[in-house]
């Protein structure tokens, strides 16, 4: 009789589809990303998964604490392309920045989350079933319960005063109470969960789409190719 054996899957630093989320000490972000904690870490790179448009770099960091999740956006940008949403709105139909998690793959709920330069944002926790039904935190949770912080920087064109600007930036931390739908939330040392890195950019007149995870073929809820996100 021949012993099977156990295979331990083993993940390489420089794997494309897995992050390393480290631990922090809890710090006030300010849309810069220039706290000492984010040392700690390296940059995920997004690839452009749309044809046409400007390639702009696109990048993000996650790091995670006792009491919630750190995220970190960055990327080159020429303007800035939206409209004046307000929180909770399609602000998807202009430039965002956007984080899908999915701590449990044997539960099919996960997580979605955007934001654009004028520091909007779209929060839902979406069902996965077949018609993907999505909940959004009502404003009066908001006003009694821990809040997401959200923070932008724009990087302006030195002396341009038509707009044009060089980069913008998005840091951001989630409380564990925003995931409480999600099940396996708060991580803990080892913890394997599944998500993604996003970016959408509208300035040559249509939806030009930047993934971390190198298997999005056109669509950011596509779950079964999201990344890895190991909690150190």
């Amino acid at each position: 009789m021949v012993a099977e054996l156990l295979v331990i899957p083993v993940y390489s630093r420089n794997n494309n589809d897995t992050v390393f989320a480290k631990h922090t000490k809890d710090f006030i972000v300010n849309g810069k990303g220039d706290n000492p904690a984010w040392n700690k870490t390296e940059w995920q790179q997004f690839i452009k998964i749309d044809s046409g448009g400007v390639d702009y770099k696109s990048k993000s960091k996650i790091l995670y604490s006792e009491n919630g999740l750190y995220l970190l956006f960055s990327g080159e940008d020429n303007l800035i392309t939206t409209k004046d949403y307000k929180d909770d709105e399609q602000i998807y139909e202009g430039d965002v920045f956007e984080f899908f998690l999915r701590p449990d793959t044997a539960k099919p709920m996960y997580f979605e989350y955007e934001i654009n330069a004028k520091q909007k944002q779209l929060t839902l926790t979406l069902s996965g079933s077949k018609k993907n039904i999505a909940w959004s935190p009502w404003h009066y949770e908001y006003k009694h319960n821990p809040q997401i912080v959200r923070k932008v920087n724009v990087v302006k064109e030195p002396g341009d005063k038509n707009n044009k600007i060089m980069s913008w930036s998005a840091e951001i931390f989630f409380p564990y109470e925003i995931l409480a739908l999600l099940p396996g939330v708060p991580p803990k040392s080892g913890s394997q969960w599944k998500g993604n890195f996003c970016r959408i950019d509208y300035d040559s007149g249509k939806m030009i789409q930047w993934s971390w995870s190198k298997k999005i073929v056109k669509d950011f809820h596509e779950v079964q190719h999201f990344g890895t996100i190991i909690f150190e």
